[in-house]
C-alpha cells in the first residue's frame, strides 16, 4: 500500500497507540475526580496541555482541548461572535476557507451576522487589499485558514495581522492551523494570532481530538456549558486518552521537525517534476514553495476526471484523493479551485497527493509507473 491522502487523515504512530491504549486501562480516572486516580488523569491532563503549548511557545491555560477541528472553528467563530457582538456583528473570512468555516458563517448570517468573503488569486492567496477594504469599525473577527487543505497554498497570517493592528476595527485574528501545525513553523503569539484551531489525526494522533489556542483576555462565549472543564469553555469530561495521545503525537513531530519538513517538501517537488515531465498539459495547482506547504501537491489532469484517475490508482492500492475528504466523495466540485479561477475542465481533473515523512521516494517512484500507463489509457478512451 501507499498511502499520498495525509491531509484528510494520517496514520497514528504506534507509540501513540501505545499511549492511548496504556491510558485506558491504567490511567482511567476522571481528571475532576477528588480522589488519587482523578489527581493522576488531571497531571496527564495538564502534562499534555504543557507539551502543545511548547510546540506553539505558548502558556499552557491557552490551550483549550476540544473534539478535533470543526468544533474549534465553531467555537471561535460562534463563541467570539457572540461575545464581541455589542462591537459589532461583521466578520470576514476567505472563499477558500474549510466547509466548517463556511457553512458556520452561513448559519451565522440568519443570525444577523454580516460576512464579508475576500477573494484569492490564481494562487490561491487572500487580497491584502481586499481586506484592507472590507474592514470596517464593526468587523470582530477575520478568519483566515493558515495552509489550504487542498492546494497547499499558505496565507500571509502576520502581514494581515499587521493590517489589522493598523486598522480601527476591534477584529480579531483567527487562523485555521490544522494542515500547518508540525509541518510549517507557527507561532501564534509573534505572528499576532489571537485563535488557533488544531486537529490531532493530521500530525499521527487520534481522531476526535484537537486543540484551541486563545491568546490571554481573549473572549468567548462557550458553545457547550456543564461542569466547567476546560475553563469553562468546553465542559464535558475531557477525551483523556486521546488527548495523552495527541501529546505523544506533537512530541514525535517536533523532533527533527526541519529535517521531516524538507523531507516531505523533496518527495513533493519530486513527484512535481516527473509529473510536469511525462504530461506537459499538467496544470500545478500548489502555489511555489515558498507561499506552500511542504506535504500538499495538487495537480490537474484537463479533460479527465480526477476519479477516475483515484480509482485507477486505488487499484494498485495507491491511495490519493480529489480534493478535501470532507467534500470529495459527494461529487461537489472544489470550492477552492474555483476561487482561484481554474475552468470546470481543471477543477474535475483534480488530483491532491499528500505525504507525510513516513513516505519514501521508491513510492514517488512506484506511483508514476502506474500513472503514466493510467493517464494515456484514458486519454485514448476518451479521443
Amino acid at each position: 500500500m501507499i498511502y499520498l491522502d495525509n491531509a484528510a487523515t494520517t496514520r497514528p504512530y504506534d507509540e501513540v497507540r501505545e499511549v492511548v491504549a496504556d491510558m485506558m486501562h491504567h490511567t482511567f480516572g476522571n481528571p475532576s475526580s477528588l480522589h488519587h486516580l482523578g489527581v493522576r488523569a488531571e497531571e496527564v491532563l495538564e502534562r499534555s496541555r504543557q507539551v502543545i503549548a511548547a510546540a506553539l511557545q505558548v502558556q499552557p491555560r491557552e490551550i483549550i482541548f476540544t473534539s478535533g477541528g470543526t468544533e474549534t472553528n465553531n467555537m471561535v467563530l460562534k463563541g467570539t461572535a457572540r461575545a464581541h457582538r455589542r462591537k459589532g456583528k461583521h466578520i470576514i473570512a476567505s472563499a477558500v476557507e474549510h466547509q466548517s468555516v463556511l457553512k458556520t458563517l452561513q448559519t451565522m448570517e440568519q443570525e444577523g451576522y454580516e460576512v464579508t468573503l475576500l477573494p484569492v488569486d490564481a494562487d490561491g492567496l487572500v487580497s491584502l487589499q481586499a481586506l484592507e477594504d472590507a474592514l470596517r469599525e464593526d468587523t470582530i473577527l477575520v478568519s483566515i485558514m493558515h495552509a489550504n487543505n487542498e492546494t497547499g497554498a499558505i496565507q500571509p497570517v502576520e502581514r494581515i495581522s499587521e493590517i489589522l493592528r493598523r486598522h480601527p476595527s476591534p477584529a480579531l485574528l483567527h487562523a485555521d492551523a490544522v494542515q500547518s501545525f508540525g509541518k510549517v513553523p507557527l507561532h501564534p503569539r509573534a505572528s499576532g494570532i489571537d485563535l488557533l484551531t488544531l486537529s490531532a489525526h493530521k500530525v499521527h494522533g487520534p481522531k476526535g481530538v484537537g486543540a484551541l489556542y486563545r491568546g490571554e483576555n481573549m473572549r468567548l462565549t462557550p458553545l457547550v456549558e456543564g461542569g466547567e472543564q476546560e475553563q469553562g469553555l468546553r465542559s464535558g469530561t475531557q477525551n483523556l486518552p486521546s488527548v495523552a495521545g495527541f501529546a505523544r503525537a506533537v512530541e514525535m513531530n517536533f523532533e527533527g521537525s526541519f529535517g521531516k519538513q524538507n523531507h516531505m517538501l523533496q518527495l513533493r517537488d519530486a513527484l512535481k517534476d516527473r509529473l510536469a515531465e511525462i504530461f506537459e498539459e499538467v496544470r500545478v495547482n500548489t502555489p511555489g514553495e515558498q507561499h506552500a506547504a511542504p506535504h500538499i501537491l495538487n495537480v490537474s489532469f484537463p479533460g479527465l476526471k480526477g476519479e477516475v484517475l483515484l480509482r485507477n490508482l486505488e487499484e494498485k492500492s495507491i491511495y490519493v484523493s480529489t480534493g478535501s475528504a470532507c467534500t470529495s466523495g459527494k461529487n461537489k466540485p472544489s470550492h477552492v479551485l474555483k476561487a482561484m479561477g481554474l475552468t470546470k475542465e481543471e477543477v474535475e481533473g483534480a488530483l491532491r497527493f499528500s505525504f507525510s515523512w513516513e513516505n519514501h521516494q521508491e513510492e514517488v517512484d512506484q506511483v508514476m509507473e502506474h500513472m503514466e500507463p493510467a493517464v494515456k489509457r484514458l486519454k485514448k478512451l476518451i479521443r
